[in-house]
């Protein structure tokens, strides 16, 4: 059995969210292309280093699942979040919060990436 926790975001220009998940230290995992239009991503993993999965794909009209490209907010454990928050940069994310150490425990950074989700970086990773 793998990972039991997977985010899923929808994206405009999925093709360019590969790129930047790949940038900031994703491995892609699978890519499923619509037949008919190979420019649409119908679903596509990318697996973290240190655990959990990202699904995603580009956005479909679908009643009973709406989502919407940049609503998404995701954390990921890392041993160095300076160096995932400089990846995540060159690749075209914007800066929300500078890495900082943390009275709780741990350093985190946060950016929003090419499409306005918002993505946390820490060392800490519970108690």
């Amino acid at each position: 059995m793998g990972v039991g926790l997977w985010q899923t975001l929808a994206y405009r220009d999925a093709d360019a969210a590969l790129r930047w998940l790949a940038a900031i230290g994703f491995e892609e995992r699978a890519v499923h292309r619509d037949e008919s239009d190979p420019s649409v991503i119908v679903h596509a993993e990318c697996l973290w280093p240190t655990g959990g999965g990202l699904m995603f794909g580009s956005i479909t009209e679908r009643p009973d699942w709406v989502q919407h490209p940049g609503t998404g907010a995701t954390y990921l454990v890392c041993d160095d979040c300076d160096d995932v928050f400089r990846r995540a940069l060159t690749a075209g994310a914007t800066v929300l919060r500078e890495p900082a150490d943390q009275d709780y425990g741990g350093r985190t950074a946060v950016v929003r990436d090419l499409e306005g989700n918002i993505w946390s970086m820490g060392t800490y990773a519970g108690e």
